[in-house]
């Protein structure tokens, strides 16, 4: 089975596939049914939607008695850029320069470091000894936003006798990234199995494969272990969500949704 999923995820998987760039708003009871396919309980599912709507995730449309939900600008940002890691290549063209990145957060702010330790995850950075390095070039100013005491970035490439070989196996673990790879395969193999409900299948494949994408920093893979397991597993999940688009379309076009543009 896939690893739990909070609700959230699973939300996200539904709006990228079935909510964004359809101009669209959908029942918010709807949207309560379609996570419960899920296995998500009515509770959370309308908390989630309640703190995503005060987040600006999500906009509330009032028609009548009936609340419907949609898209904002922040969310449909959020959403391109995690079909873009969903449906992304694997390995993308690299020029052989590292983007560098050095700053210091003070203990009494360590939510702060966390968050901005998470930010960087997220944009594929690795770390050796404090120093945080991505094989790709990055918009530090926006990916950062107010700038951490002391910040200095600067590209720069691998000077012998240092290889980006080395680099990448200092800076990331390649070990457990593997790992996680080859359990996603495992888990969605065989999937899905006869009778499955190919909506929740489906949320719960693609927000797997992006906590999954998410994890991984993108790197060139020349510089990765032979037989990289990324590989064939992007294949499971392309089968299994080729298998799943016409069904689930199909079960998403009878949910109760309107013109999120109001006419």
């Amino acid at each position: 089975m896939p690893a739990p999923v909070r609700p959230q995820p699973l939300l996200f998987a539904f709006l990228a596939v079935h909510v964004l760039d359809r101009g669209i708003a959908v029942a918010s009871q709807s949207v309560v049914d379609v996570l419960g396919r899920a296995g998500v309980a009515e509770h959370a599912a309308r908390t989630t939607l309640s703190r995503m709507a005060r987040r600006d995730l999500l906009a509330r449309h009032r028609r009548g008695r009936r609340v419907y939900v949609g898209l904002t600008e922040r969310s449909t940002a959020v959403l391109r850029d995690g079909n873009a890691r969903v449906y992304g290549p694997l390995d993308e063209p690299w020029d052989g320069a590292w983007t560098l990145l050095r700053f210091t957060v003070p203990e009494a702010r360590r939510r702060d470091r966390r968050a901005l330790q998470s930010r960087l995850r997220w944009a594929g950075f690795g770390q050796i000894d404090g120093l945080w390095l991505s094989p790709r070039e990055v918009d530090v100013a926006a990916l950062l936003g107010g700038e951490p005491d002391g910040l200095r970035a600067f590209r720069s490439r691998a000077l012998a006798p240092t290889t980006d070989e080395q680099l990448v196996r200092d800076a990331f673990d390649l070990d457990a990234l593997a790992a996680r790879y080859r359990a996603f395969a495992q888990r969605w193999r065989d999937r899905p199995s006869p009778g499955a409900d190919p909506l929740a299948e489906q949320m719960l494949l693609n927000a797997d494969w992006l906590e999954l994408r998410a994890a991984d920093p993108r790197l060139p893979l020349r510089y990765l272990p032979g037989g990289w397991p990324a590989v064939d597993t992007a294949a499971v999940f392309a089968r299994v969500d080729r298998v799943l688009r016409g069904p689930a379309a199909r079960a998403a076009a009878g949910l109760d949704a309107i013109s999120a543009s109001g006419r």
